[in-house]
């Protein structure tokens, strides 16, 4: 959740440096840093089922998830991003700390001030990595799953995948119930 910009350009370095003690998360977008809230319990829940499916579904298999404290580094446009859940099968990622530069599976659930930014300009971003196959959001106000993928023409195609169904992420051959995205959430509003 973007919530706040600082004016004053910062090196990559210092940014990286600053994250590092910082008590707050934040995001670095060519010279500006933006500071990212925190998420809402559903959020939470959400990112961590997905999150708990794939590292299972991994193991042994040399690709290794990670959940909201990875950053995906997009080198070439100079960007730095903390997605809720990140996969990457490259052992290249092995040498890096605290960020990935070529992830094959990004997911994003989707929070009412940030929807608009993760469907535009942070997915023109993420495209920029020529690693990645898949580009996930997901819902937390409904059940709604959507997935863009990548084709052998570099041309990303739309998924969509909503009540009782079965969603497949090519990317890491996996696939789950959308029921298990959304196990222990309710979307009834609290007496």
């Amino acid at each position: 959740m973007i919530a706040n910009l600082s004016y004053n350009y910062i090196s990559p370095a210092e940014y990286l440096q600053g994250e590092e003690t910082s008590p707050i998360k934040h995001e670095y977008r060519q010279g500006q840093v933006y500071a990212i809230a925190g998420a809402s319990n559903t959020h939470v829940v959400i990112s961590g089922n997905v999150f708990a499916m794939l590292r299972n579904h991994l193991r042994g298999s040399g690709c290794q998830a990670y959940i909201s404290d990875t950053k995906a580094h997009i080198e070439k446009m100079d960007i730095y991003y903390y997605p809720d859940v990140i996969v990457s099968c490259d052992p290249r990622d092995k040498a890096f700390n605290n960020f990935l530069r070529y992830p094959c599976l990004i997911i994003e659930v989707l929070s009412p001030t940030t929807e608009a930014f993760d469907r535009g300009d942070k997915f023109a971003d993420y495209r920029n990595l020529d690693s990645l196959q898949e580009y996930v959001l997901v819902s937390q106000n409904k059940i709604n799953v959507e997935i863009f993928r990548r084709n052998s023409e570099g041309q990303w195609l739309f998924y969509s995948y909503g009540k009782e169904e079965n969603l497949h992420l090519a990317s890491v051959d996996f696939q789950c119930s959308i029921n298990d995205v959304y196990e222990d959430v309710s979307f009834e509003s609290p007496s």
